[in-house]
């Protein structure tokens, strides 16, 4: 049985989501960089999500956001859900559009959990060799330093999607990037990031000449057939984590709250198993609650 994941009100995490057999399903383009935004600002605004960066790849996306509301399941629901059936349709394909893994879920412990892994996501694609700075990737790509005078704004694209009805989505959703929590402001919060992403975009650059390696470019990356993939194997049996934080007291103190977590949700389960509907689950439990309304402990 997969782990159950513990979605606590307030979370700030980095959220990754794969392609199927990491085709280039994702491929930038206008129409495609329109339908993801479009629907991550609608998804954002259902579901009380606060996004701080966010890069779609050709064949994977990366978020970082701040879920308000313990929502981020129903949120990932939504917008996957829509973004793999109008990515269908567009391309004229029928098969799985996701990779049959979850998405990817990590909580950030701190401030500087937050800084790292929001430069991270921004200098992507600049650390798979496809351009040589980040604002350079001519797919989806928003960062705070971009958003600090206001929002950006989508139209409702007008392949797939109904323009009448009770389930049709707005003509147009607003999206902006604020300060995560741990952060005065979102000019705070952009320093740092910025300052992050120019040492990584430097390193980049310093190892690609080390090594003799030029960039893809924007060009070529636009020219990628949609059912391309990279060449070689991905590696197998990687790392899954659930938490991240620089800081080593930090991370064990989050990683004990998850194995204690994990252990007393085990025990409530098997109790429910066995016909005890007054079991108490953990505080952060979302599955069992929003399905089958069991009992959690604390503020759940």
């Amino acid at each position: 049985m997969t782990a159950p994941r513990r979605i606590i009100a307030g979370t700030t995490y980095l959220v990754t989501r794969r392609c199927l057999d990491r085709q280039f399903l994702l491929r930038p383009s206008k129409l495609t960089n329109q339908v993801f935004g479009f629907l991550l600002a609608v998804a954002a605004r259902r579901f009380d999500i606060d996004l701080h960066a966010c890069c779609v790849m050709s064949n994977h996306v990366h978020l970082v956001l701040t879920d308000h509301k313990a929502q981020l399941p129903a949120f990932h629901r939504f917008l996957d859900s829509l973004v793999a059936r109008s990515m269908n349709a567009i391309l004229g394909r029928r098969d799985y559009f996701w990779a049959s893994a979850s998405y990817s879920a990590v909580a950030l412990e701190g401030p500087s959990d937050i800084i790292g892994k929001s430069a991270y996501v921004l200098a992507n694609p600049v650390a798979a060799g496809l351009v040589r700075l980040g604002r350079q990737w001519p797919g989806l790509w928003l960062d705070p330093a971009g958003h600090t005078g206001g929002s950006v704004e989508f139209e409702r694209p007008t392949r797939f999607f109904r323009t009448r009805g009770a389930k049709a989505l707005p003509e147009r959703a607003s999206l902006s990037l604020v300060a995560p929590p741990g952060f005065e402001s979102l000019e705070e919060f952009t320093r740092a990031v910025a300052s992050e992403l120019e040492a990584r975009e430097a390193q980049a650059e310093a190892e690609r000449r080390r090594d003799g390696r030029s960039v893809l470019g924007p060009a070529a990356v636009l020219d990628q057939p949609p059912f391309d993939r990279p060449r070689g194997q991905e590696p197998l049996g990687g790392l899954n984590p659930r938490v991240a934080s620089k800081e080593k007291k930090r991370r064990i103190e989050a990683l004990t709250d998850l194995v204690e977590f994990l252990t007393s949700y085990r025990l409530a389960f098997a109790q429910w198993r066995a016909g005890a509907r007054d079991a108490l689950f953990p505080h952060g439990t979302y599955l069992m609650r929003v399905l089958h309304g069991a009992s959690c402990a604390a503020s759940c």
